[in-house]
Order: structure tokens, then C-alpha cells, then sequence
């Protein structure tokens, strides 16, 4: 189910942001009415966008989305009436991903919204590929180090990795879990 949190001290404007939701394709609206409850649900209900006030009771928008940050992967898009430059630098810095200045019509939540999650999944999507590249490339050094262990040894180098890679099939392990394996036997 499609959930989105919206989270405004006001309910006339999280009603508003509510109906915009809907209109996008949310099934599902939860809302809060500070930054402490929104904290909680998004760590309960684990919504796929949150919409957030800067200016709420117990907690301000901004340091409660530096906390939801930490425990929900979700795009935020923040609600203000203030525009100053340290605002938006303190959203920026908090891993905000849009801002919609108060007053507002529908059309501009719509469009933040609609452009906060195409940039998450676009930043998502590039946070997992450098991942998995700087795994492949721990990988590759740990294999490396342990080829060379082989070489020096007397073997050449593709002997050396045909043996890691026959030693990987046979004990069912990968090749980086071999390697790791001669290198502690060595160590």
C-alpha cells in the first residue's frame, strides 16, 4: 500500500497536503502534528514520502527529518513560510529532498512531491550501485593479495586463480571467502 506521512501543526494544511496526496495515487495518509510523532510513525508505518512542516510544536520539521533520516528510506518534502538561507541550508544538510514555500496551491505540492521521488530513487538507485562497486573492488584487492601469496609460492597467476576458483566451487564459498581464507592461513 502506498503511504505517505504528512506531518503539520496545522490540520487545515495537512488535510490540504492530504487531498494532493490522494490525487497523486497514495492509498493511505497518516498524519502527525510534531516532529516527535512523526518520528515514530515513520519508524512504525515506514512511509514511502513524508510531507513536513519546518515550524511545529516539540519539534521542528528539520531535526526531526535528521532523525527519520537515520531509520526510514524515504524522500521528505518540507512545508515553510520561512525561505532565509540557513533554512535551506539546514534542510539541505538534513537530506531533504524538496521545499514547498507556505502559502501553496496544489499544484506546486504535487510538483515537489513528484520531483522529491524521482530524485530519491535516482539517488537510491546510484547509493546501491557505489556500494556494490566498492564491495566488488574489496573483493578484487582481497583476491589480489591472496593471488600474489600463491605466486610467490610458485605458481603462476592463472594457476593461483584457477585453484581459488576451484577451492571456491568445491566448498561452495565465494571466490573473496577463499581468498580471505588463505590470507589468514598465511597470516
Amino acid at each position: 500500500m502506498k503511504t505517505a506521512l504528512v506531518v503539520d501543526d496545522e490540520p487545515l494544511i495537512r488535510r490540504q497536503v492530504a487531498e494532493t496526496l490522494v490525487h497523486y495515487g497514495f492509498e493511505e495518509i497518516i498524519e502527525a502534528e510534531n516532529g516527535m510523532q512523526a518520528i515514530d510513525l515513520a519508524r512504525v508505518r515506514k512511509p514511502l514520502l513524508i510531507v513536513m512542516d519546518v515550524s511545529m510544536p516539540v519539534m521542528d520539521g528539520i531535526t526531526a527529518a535528521e532523525k527519520i533520516g537515520k531509520n526510514v528510506a524515504a524522500p521528505i518534502v518540507l512545508l515553510t513560510a520561512t525561505a532565509d538561507p540557513r533554512t535551506v541550508e539546514r534542510a539541505r544538510n538534513a537530506g531533504i529532498m524538496n521545499y514547498v514555500i507556505k502559502p501553496f496551491r496544489e499544484e506546486q505540492v504535487y510538483a515537489a512531491v513528484d520531483l522529491a521521488i524521482h530524485h530519491y530513487v535516482e539517488v537510491h538507485s546510484l547509493r546501491e550501485e557505489v556500494a556494490s562497486l566498492k564491495e566488488t573492488l574489496e573483493a578484487r584487492k582481497v583476491i589480489e593479495k591472496a593471488k600474489g601469496l600463491m605466486i610467490e609460492k610458485g605458481m603462476s597467476e592463472p594457476e593461483a586463480y584457477r585453484k581459488m576458483q576451484k577451492i571456491a566451487m568445491d566448498k561452495r564459498k565465494s571466490l573473496k571467502e577463499v581468498a580471505e581464507a588463505i590470507l589468514l592461513m598465511e597470516g
